[in-house]
C-alpha cells in the first residue's frame, strides 16, 4: 500500500484535512488496521460509551499527527462506528504521509 491509496479516506477540506475511519471499540490495543472499503480501519481500546471512544479517537490522531487534540474533532458519526475526523493545521498529503508510515 503507498500514500496514494489513502486518498479514499483522507481529503482535502476547505481549510482541514478529513478522514473517514471505521472505528472498532474494545479492542487489545489501540492500532490502524489499514483500509476497508473507503475507510481507515482503527482499533480503539476504549468502549463507546457516554463518547468514551470519540474521546479517545481524537486523542490517538492528535498523538499519530504530532499536532495539538484540539485540532482533532469528530465532524460526523458521533454516535455510529463510521467517522468523519476533522484534522486542523494539517494537509492530506501531510496526513497520508504520517499514516502510510504507520501501516508499514
Amino acid at each position: 500500500m503507498d500514500a496514494d491509496s489513502l486518498r479514499c479516506c483522507v481529503r482535502q477540506g476547505d481549510a482541514d484535512t478529513l478522514i473517514s475511519v471505521l472505528v472498532q471499540p474494545r479492542a487489545s490495543k489501540n492500532a490502524l488496521c489499514g483500509l476497508q472499503g473507503e475507510e481507515l480501519k482503527v482499533r480503539l481500546t476504549s468502549p463507546p460509551v457516554d463518547g468514551a471512544a470519540n474521546k479517545m479517537c481524537c486523542a490517538y490522531f492528535a498523538r499519530l499527527l504530532g499536532c495539538a487534540k484540539s485540532n482533532v474533532s469528530i465532524e460526523r458519526g458521533h454516535s455510529s462506528r463510521h467517522k468523519q475526523i476533522r484534522v486542523a493545521a494539517c494537509t492530506a498529503a501531510e496526513v497520508r504521509k504520517v499514516l502510510h508510515n504507520q501501516l508499514t
